[in-house]
């Protein structure tokens, strides 16, 4: 796997579009991201106020820069709006592999076929484009609805890591692992988006 955080990676399909986030981003999802403080509860980096967010998308920036996560901003074409942010972190070419993860969106986009457009975008570029042989997905063990979304995209559970991250309120989280291999993403992407509640 070649994962470069040099290119300017553009995914798009007839309800996304995805691309590297900006500074000026913070104009763009500050109405999404501070309309409710508990969007990031399950989160490590909460984005409620404008100077969170901000440390947010510097953060983001920085990590691309020293290649450690690719960060996009995501545009809901349907609504014709910016609906929030995902991105590829942990990335390993040696070992072929990375992770699909700190995704959010402002609830008006959840459970309307976002995210699922979304995952589709960056499994099928993981897989497809780069060549991954595994993709992995994490969240909160206590956040239900993540962990419903990760099962019904076909992410395999793996196993509890416990006491694995701090939040930012300093209570450490039990880490709940998923992963999708490049043979079940060519059986599974047929269907992907037949149903599209996520």
């Amino acid at each position: 796997m070649h994962f470069s955080f040099n290119d300017e990676i553009i995914l798009e399909n007839q309800r996304a579009l995805l691309r590297p986030v900006h500074s000026e981003d913070v104009d763009l999802l500050f109405s999404i991201a501070t309309e409710d403080k508990n969007l990031l509860q399950y989160s490590p980096a909460p984005v409620y106020t404008r100077e969170l967010l901000q440390q947010y998308i510097d953060q983001a920036i920085r990590l691309r820069r020293d290649h450690q996560r690719y960060t996009f901003t995501v545009f809901d074409k349907k609504e014709n709006a910016w609906a929030g942010s995902t991105s590829y972190l942990n990335i390993s070419n040696p070992d072929d592999r990375l992770e699909i993860g700190a995704t959010w969106y402002g609830k008006a986009f959840q459970r309307t076929g976002l995210n699922k457009n979304c995952k589709f975008l960056l499994l099928e570029y993981a897989f497809e484009h780069l060549h991954a042989h595994r993709v992995e997905l994490k969240t909160d063990e206590r956040n239900a609805a993540s962990r419903k979304a990760i099962e019904k995209i076909g992410g395999k559970f793996e196993g509890i890591l416990r006491s694995h991250t701090i939040m930012f309120d300093g209570y450490r989280r039990n880490t709940v692992y998923y992963s999708i291999l490049k043979e079940e993403w060519e059986e599974m992407k047929a269907g992907f988006l037949e149903y599209t509640d996520i």
